[in-house]
């Protein structure tokens, strides 16, 4: 059900839990602006996917040489525009979908320049980079038909002699071409992934094989690619469950995602493709988000743009003090964003006077608990007096003493009851509780195999485990060899966030239902991250509430009716408490805890960069056994969310790097079909398989 992760701003695609015939459904005014953006963009993406870091620095070089040209003037708002029926933009959203749907169109949802060849395609096609301009013309269209004919029906298998067969004269005259570019596109998981009806059976024979570790998006899209290539896979998997951090809460009509949720953007996104392939359907998240302060009064709309304008200020300073005076580094330490930060606020003249009212603030509260004290002082000494007053009477009584002695053991003995009374109700939980447990082992679920060491021969292992369990220290994971000093380095540097959800169930709704989500904000900095942003994304009455940063991490460690009666409180602070009633369910998320996720997602930590995301994806080779003999082949792969540069933290990136490492595998191992002819008949390399 998760087909992408959660954006804070609420913009995304949202796979509703039924199974209509799909259909895409028209994106809201924002997006017809950034439609005319998302070309220019995907391109660059394009690019930086495909060409070197040589070849990406000399390009932006060349584009700082040349003058832009004058900027057109912003098109006029259409007042009469209804943000829902963008009928102002229509004719805008008419010729960006009839683009679409054209073969340049097919190029740009499949995330390639539909007029030029990638820099793989150049070294997969030296013949064709080498000819003539025409041979490549023809090339891009035979590329840009055959990704046309797939997108139009992703549910049936192309093949190549369907591909032949619809492809127009004079394309369709050699064949030879267009098997080439047929097995290319195949291979690199660009046309024939997901989930679709095979025409042609899978290969009998299996060659290669290959274990995948975890069975998450990455690992299972991996599977089906390597399966159907032919070779035999085999996916390990820790949890008594499939998806990884795509998790769902089922309950009777309650459904909820606990992880992944919202497809980011349609535009090159694979994820399109497979809810088109299951038929279901996307539902566009409306951008309206109204904001609550602490005390639940809505945030003036003046404030939340004063504040919003202040912030990109701030943001801008931040850029020039990073890139104008090079301030990344403080005490030989890498500088964060809030680090920055809070160093741009410190220069502010705003900052010096804020100081000056906290101080006078704490002189007055100072002055304050003084006399608070002193009147305390004044009290206690009335007490001592009284009190000694009755110590010196009661001493002189003689013994037999008063009740007060007696009274003192009762109280004792009531006390000791109670404790005991307590004891016994926990030994009759344990014994419920080991009955419990004595049936859970006597029936596990399938497939589940405890305490037990098993030898797994392969040629090939795919690693898509989450960066969280590789950064986990002690390691929750061992490689021998060892990783590589430059794997190990970019696995520390890289950055795992906390995203945690509070899943709350009602029996009605007490919420606008016209709105996707709306934001609460905290009264300190350090709260910032506690239950900031609540979702309604379901037809049932159900709540998300996110908790992201610190807070993710402190409410790890507290309750669920802890952390569930906190949110209850802030629903009532801002609906009213007779408005909110108590939820029926509840599920609180902990993935910084789940020991084989660690986190949620990845992030560019202070000190890391993109290209330890390349350096996550690079394969490893081990050493050769024999000094002097020939060097390896890769044999350890690795793929995951973590790993792609350009889609990273959501899930279709994660799904993109399976197809991706499923592609360099099968290439390694199988042979390259979309070579030339004249190259040797690819087969399993004749090294003998290391161990792992």
């Amino acid at each position: 059900n998760g087909a992408g992760l959660p954006l804070e701003d609420g913009t995304g695609w949202l796979p509703t839990h039924k199974e209509p015939q799909y259909k895409l459904m028209l994106l809201g005014e924002r997006m017809c602006v950034e439609y005319r953006e998302m070309d220019e963009s995907l391109a660059n993406l394009s690019e930086d996917e495909y060409y070197s870091e040589e070849e990406r620095n000399a390009k932006a070089e060349k584009e700082k040489k040349q003058v832009p040209p004058p900027q057109p003037p912003p098109p006029e708002e259409d007042i009469d525009s209804d943000p829902e029926e963008p009928s102002g933009k229509w004719h805008l959203l008419q010729n960006k979908h009839s683009f679409l749907s054209g073969v340049e169109g097919a190029a740009f949802q499949s995330r390639l320049p539909h007029d030029r060849m990638t820099s793989q395609e150049a070294a997969c096609f030296p013949d064709i980079i080498s000819g003539p301009a025409q041979t490549q013309k023809v090339f891009l269209y035979i590329r840009n038909r055959t990704l046309q004919l797939w997108l139009d029906n992703p549910k049936v298998q192309l093949t190549f002699e369907t591909t032949l067969q619809q492809l127009e004269s004079p394309y369709n005259s050699d064949a030879v071409l267009v098997h080439r570019v047929h097995s290319y596109l195949e291979r690199h998981g660009l046309i024939n992934f997901g989930i679709y009806k095979r025409v042609k059976p899978l290969p009998s024979k299996k060659t290669g094989k290959v274990i995948i570790i975890g069975a998450g998006v990455s690992g299972l899209g991996a599977a089906r690619q390597l399966q159907s290539f032919g070779m035999d896979v085999t996916v390990l998997e820790s949890r008594d469950r499939v998806g990884g951090r795509v998790a769902t809460f089922r309950k009777g009509n309650y459904v909820a995602d606990l992880g992944a949720m919202v497809v980011t953007g349609l535009g090159g996104n694979p994820m399109a493709v497979v809810s088109k392939q299951v038929n279901m359907e996307l539902a566009k998240i409306k951008q309206k988000c109204p904001l609550y302060e602490a005390n639940g009064q809505a945030v003036p709309k003046e404030k939340d743009e004063m504040v919003e304008q202040e912030f990109n200020r701030l943001l801008e300073a931040t850029s020039y003090l990073s890139h104008q005076l090079d301030f990344n580094y403080l005490n030989n330490k890498p500088v964060s964003l809030g680090q920055a930060l809070e160093v741009v606020i410190q220069l502010q003249e705003k900052h010096v006077k804020d100081e000056q009212i906290e101080h006078w603030k704490k002189i007055v509260k100072t002055q304050e608990d003084l006399k608070e004290l002193l009147n305390k002082m004044v009290s206690l000494k009335e007490k001592i007096k009284e009190l000694h007053q009755q110590y010196k009477e009661a001493s002189e009584v003689k013994p037999p003493r008063d009740i007060t002695s007696e009274f003192l053991v009762k109280s004792k003995l009531r006390d000791l009851t109670a404790l005991c009374k307590e004891y016994d109700e926990l030994a009759e939980a344990q014994v419920k509780l080991e009955e419990k447990l004595q049936e859970l082992e006597a029936n596990p679920p399938s497939m589940i195999l405890n305490c037990q060491t098993f030898i797994y021969k392969c040629d090939a292992v795919l690693c898509t485990l989450p960066l969280g369990v590789l950064k986990q220290q002690p390691a929750a994971v061992q490689f021998v060899p060892p990783l590589p000093e430059w794997k190990t380095s970019a696995i520390q540097r890289m950055g795992f966030g906390n995203l945690n959800k509070v899943v709350l169930c009602f029996d009605r709704v007490f919420w606008d239902p016209s709105v996707n989500l709306f934001g609460h904000v905290g009264s300190t900095t350090a709260s910032r991250g506690e239950l900031f942003l609540f979702w309604n994304l379901y037809k049932a009455p159900i709540l998300l509430a996110l908790v992201a940063g610190e807070a993710a991490g402190i409410m790890e460690n507290i309750s669920d009716d802890v952390i569930v009666g906190r949110c209850l409180a802030i629903l009532k602070g801002i609906f009213g408490s007779g408005a909110v009633p108590q939820p029926k369910e509840t599920v609180v998320t902990r993935w910084r805890a789940d020991p084989w996720a660690r986190g949620s997602y990845s992030y560019v930590a202070a000190g890391s960069s993109g290209n330890d995301y390349d350096l996550m994806a690079q394969p490893v080779t081990p050493g050769p056994s024999i000094p002097g003999a020939p060097q390896p082949v890769p044999r350890l792969f690795f793929a995951g969310e973590h790993t792609i540069r350009n889609y990273p933290a959501t899930v279709h990136g994660a799904l993109l790097s399976g197809l991706r490492e499923a592609g360099r595998i099968a290439d390694q191992f199988l042979g390259a079909m979309y070579t030339l002819p004249r190259q040797a008949t690819p087969g399993i390399p004749t090294q003998q398989p290391a161990s792992m």
